[in-house]
């Protein structure tokens, strides 16, 4: 199972998380700063980290900026306040999903377990390595590089352009978007794919604001190129 580093500074909600993490077969360490999570992660060594966004001196903000500088560690926020504005600046500053605080348990493993999992190419045929321009797509090793540059890519953001680009010009919905790269069924959040490809467009295009794979048709959604 993962080893999960949580970054929590309420203790009940702390204790209940890993409790129920537990019992889930997980390995968890525990923090209640940020300061003690950067601390601990790395001899703790996770596989992806559960971090509060409201904590005391080094917010969860500056802990996933800090964290994003040099691991694309998959990162899940904590939040009590869904519709607040600190949780866009979370998605910008990396990381991949947010819970509204309290959630069930079951809650917390699925979106683990979606945030981890492999993206399947879906049946699409397309080859192991596919070159779009200056960008190269290696769909098995899940490596990107630019120029011949690699780019450090978070896990959704690799989700997202291997999902766009197995049907280029196809045209997706951020609902669509959300089922097929964050496998939220229930939860529909524009914020994230918004984010999501915001941070994309920042590593791929050459100009952000007239993008040349990941484009947006206004009304409708996203698409890769076309090319």
């Amino acid at each position: 199972m993962p080893r999960v580093l949580l970054i929590e500074d309420d203790p009940s909600v702390r204790e209940g998380v890993e409790l129920g993490l537990r019992r889930r077969g997980h390995e968890v360490r525990a923090a209640a700063t940020g300061e003690a999570g950067l601390a601990a992660m790395a001899e703790f060594r996770p596989d992806l980290l559960l971090l509060d966004l409201m904590l005391p001196g080094m917010n969860g903000v500056q802990v996933c900026r800090q964290v994003r500088d040099h691991s694309q560690l998959p990162i899940i926020m904590l939040t009590a306040r869904g519709d607040d504005f600190d949780v866009v600046i979370g998605l910008e500053a990396g990381a991949d999903d947010y819970i509204v605080k309290p959630a069930r348990p079951e809650v917390i493993e699925a979106r683990i377990r979606a945030v981890l999992r492999r993206l399947d190419d879906g049946g699409t045929g397309r080859p192991d390595i596919v070159v779009y321009g200056e960008l190269t797509v290696d769909r098995v090793g899940l490596t990107v590089t630019k120029a011949g540059r690699p780019l450090a890519l978070a896990p959704s953001e690799l989700k997202l352009l291997l999902h766009l680009s197995a049907a280029p010009e196809q045209v997706f919905s951020r609902q669509q978007l959300l089922e097929h790269v964050w496998g939220h069924s229930f939860h529909a959040d524009a914020r994230l794919v918004d984010a999501c490809v915001a941070r994309l467009r920042g590593k791929i295009e050459d100009e952000v604001g007239s993008p040349r794979y990941v484009q947006t048709l206004r009304g409708f959604g996203y698409r890769f190129g076309p090319l």
